[in-house]
């Protein structure tokens, strides 16, 4: 979709947020560790409102849900859910759309999606995050103790004035007794999570697939399957793959590929990654499985 008609359609996000933002100032917070990808560029004029970095590569608001309970291969290819970059940019997955069905032993994602916002656009998004979302005022952690091995919410923002990062573990489960001071502030961290979940509303706001620049290939031990293919790359070898030096540490080496060491491998629409690709080793002694994960632009492995 061409840039003009996707900045037609995107006001409607800024009219939603308008809409549940309140209308007070953001509140002040001492700030906490800086947020990875900090700022390259100068922050935004205090014209603009909330002040911000204005960087492509500038993680300006950022939401992940991951950990718990879960296989390493998935735990390899999970993507934060949303980032906002300090030019407008945003790249997200809404983790609730069903995922394309398995080839054989792969199991394909969905491709990231992407827009860019206006200025006004990123104000009412930063508005409602830290206001109505709670992350002006959020201390740095919150605990559970009602729920074992489940995933931990992460929330960073950078503008305001706060350099923050937000940890959340059990997001949408029961409040723990023990903690229900917090529960304001976990109805706040919900609503902006399903914010950032469904930027889209469900696909009614037109956005682009994400085309990655680069991808994280991951590679373990894999077993014997119908639908193996030899090794795809002459210009790569598993040495190339960086594996943990410790022998008891779960082995799982990681390498960047390109674009076109990602065609090699003949999976179909991979933009969004995989799990379950398995390959032989160059001289067949050994069998791996291989699995795949976009990288953002922030990211460089």
């Amino acid at each position: 979709m061409s840039t003009p008609t996707r900045l037609l359609l995107l006001p409607v996000i800024a009219l939603a947020l308008v809409a549940c933002s309140t209308s007070g100032g953001v509140a002040s917070a001492p700030p906490t560790a800086a947020p990875s990808g900090s700022p390259s560029t100068e922050p935004s004029p205090s014209i603009a409102g909330i002040e911000h970095p204005t960087g492509a590569k500038d993680i300006v608001l950022r939401y992940e849900n991951g950990g718990g309970f879960v296989a390493p291969g998935w735990l390899a290819t999970e993507t934060p859910i949303f980032t906002l970059y300090g030019d407008g940019t945003i790249v997200f997955r809404n983790p609730a759309t069903e995922a394309p069905q398995a080839v054989g032993s792969v199991f394909p994602q969905n491709p990231m999606r992407t827009a860019k916002l206006t200025e006004d656009q990123i104000q009412d998004l930063l508005e409602f995050a830290l206001n109505d979302g709670g992350l002006g005022i959020a201390k740095a952690k919150y605990e559970n103790g009602m729920v074992a091995d489940a995933p931990t919410a992460t929330f960073t923002v950078n503008a305001g004035g706060l350099q923050k990062t937000v940890t959340v573990y059990a997001l949408g489960m029961d409040v723990d007794p023990n903690n229900a001071a917090d529960a304001p502030a976990r109805a706040a961290f919900q609503k902006l999570a399903d914010r950032l979940a469904d930027f889209d509303q469900g696909g009614t706001i037109a956005t682009d697939v994400y085309q990655p620049a680069a991808y994280r290939g991951i590679l373990m031990d894999g077993q014997v399957a119908p639908d193996q293919i030899a090794w795809p790359w002459t210009d790569l070898q598993p040495a190339d793959f960086a594996f943990p030096a410790d022998a008891n540490a779960f082995q799982m080496g990681t390498h960047v590929l390109t674009p076109a060491q990602v065609d090699a491998t003949g999976v179909k629409d991979p933009q969004g990654g995989f799990q379950g690709l398995v390959i032989s080793s160059p001289d067949k002694a050994k069998i791996y499985n291989l699995s795949l994960r976009p990288l953002l632009p922030d990211e460089t492995e």
